[in-house]
């Protein structure tokens, strides 16, 4: 872990370690034989070309089932010699059927296909199981936090900042909320983003497939195949490679997640520095090697700083992957080996997150004193009631005693009440207007 060049292997080590399931060069081994070996089922069960017992195919199942990383190395042995790594995944898999006693069916294996056919099918299904088995839950444990947090603040009121100013007041809870649904709405979209895959030979066209057994409809073989062994979408006009346009649009999606999460970031790093939170302090930590008083928000700066590295590549990946030189380049192949990359640091970021949050505590009095210190705020509110009682020029009655006003108070607006030539009752109301409870609907 010292020696580890990036920090994702290194110091966040223990927090990305999930990852190496879907995204190492072992999984991605252990992938690519998943594929291999359902497509060679497949072809037992969906074509007359091969013939497999329950018995041979749980035992092929168990190639990628119960694939572990002495069978990883033994298909990085057999690259050593191919230099090619899909095809010592395709000898890996000869080489078990051997001892499966189905040597004669051995050229079944990876029959008609490219590279591609294999790769733009297992990346997505890494994809596919991340985003459900691990990203998922960490998103839930980040919204469980934000409720918790808003339902904690609910009602409590809170001076608003526009353009950095006072402005009408609002409540913490509801702010809170606020990040809940943004993140509620993508999750959402990313939830129902199909996650295609590209399975149609060496340009996209089925041709070895179909001028060896051309009575066979391989196109219907296909769509099969990969929604039904697979569990993904096939696109069914592409080049060599999947055309990655699906795979952009989670990744924009991903980026707008992070996004929001870096908006929240920020947003808590200024209420701390405006002392509307507190951080609680943990014995032995330090916050600044030179002021010893010093409590950091780190943790949000952590997250703010990783979600940054990740949104740089998940922009990267939707900008580069859909782009490819006429029928196949292979500008593709080392840029998708870093999907990973950009998931670990949103996983380090979350993590961040979820300590910070549950380090935050309120400090109400800090609030009550911003709202006490700031009347001039109720100037929307009894402007809007003057309008409803067709008082003349409302707004500019309350500018004139509000704008760039700073020393506005109690005193200097209940005087404005007084002097307005409007029924008592509506001056009644108009008293009873204060910071904290001009809050609207909590």
């Amino acid at each position: 872990m010292l020696e580890a060049i990036s920090p994702i292997d290194g110091r966040y080590a223990g927090k990305t370690k999930v990852l190496q399931k879907y995204f190492s060069e072992y999984a991605l081994f252990k992938y690519r034989v998943q594929v291999e070996v359902e497509y060679f089922i497949a072809l037992s069960e969906q074509t007359d070309i091969v013939a497999l017992t329950d018995n041979q195919k749980n035992s092929l199942r168990s190639l990628y089932k119960e694939f572990n990383t002495s069978q990883a190395q033994q298909i990085k042995d057999i690259e050593k010699v191919t230099n090619h790594d899909v095809k010592a995944t395709e000898y890996f898999i000869k080489e078990a059927l051997d001892i499966l006693d189905l040597s004669d069916e051995k050229e079944w294996i990876h029959f008609g296909l490219t590279s591609q056919d294999v790769n733009n099918t297992a990346v997505p299904i890494s994809l596919k199981d991340f985003l459900h088995e691990e990203f998922y839950g960490f998103l839930d444990k980040l919204l469980l936090s934000l409720k918790e947090k808003a339902a904690a603040y609910e009602g409590i009121p809170m001076l608003a900042r526009t353009h950095g100013q006072a402005a009408s007041p609002t409540t913490l809870g509801k702010e809170f909320y606020v990040f809940i649904e943004r993140l509620d709405d993508q999750i959402l979209l990313l939830k129902n983003l199909p996650i295609k895959a590209k399975f149609g030979g060496a340009t996209g066209n089925l041709n070895a497939h179909k001028v060896s057994f051309p009575e066979q409809d391989w196109r219907a073989f296909a769509d099969n195949f990969v929604s039904s062994y697979l569990g993904l979408t096939r696109s069914k006009y592409t080049t060599q490679i999947a055309h990655y346009d699906h795979l952009a649009a989670i990744f924009d999606n991903l980026n707008r997640i992070n996004t929001i999460l870096i908006d929240l970031c920020r947003d808590i790093w200024t209420y701390i520095s405006m002392d509307y939170f507190t951080q609680k302090t943990v014995a032995g930590e330090i916050g600044s090697s030179a002021m010893p008083h010093k409590v950091n928000p780190i943790d949000f700066e952590n997250a703010e700083g990783n979600l940054g590295l990740a949104n740089s590549i998940f922009n990267h990946l939707s900008d580069k992957l859909p782009i490819s030189r006429l029928q196949r380049d292979l500008t593709d192949s080392t840029v998708l080996r870093n999907i990973g990359v950009p998931f670990a640091h949103t996983v380090i970021a979350i993590h961040a997150l979820l300590k910070g949050l549950s380090k935050i505590e309120l400090n109400q009095d800090k609030l009550n004193a911003d709202l006490a210190n700031n009347w001039a705020v109720v100037a929307e509110a009894i402007q809007n009631i003057l309008r409803r009682e067709k008082v003349e020029k409302p707004y500019e009655k309350l500018k004139d005693l509000t704008r760039g006003n700073k020393g506005i108070t109690e005193e200097n607006i209940q005087s404005f009440i007084n002097s307005l030539d409007v029924e008592e009752k509506v001056k009644a109301e108009l008293r009873g207007i204060t910071p904290f409870n001009y809050i609207g609907y909590t």
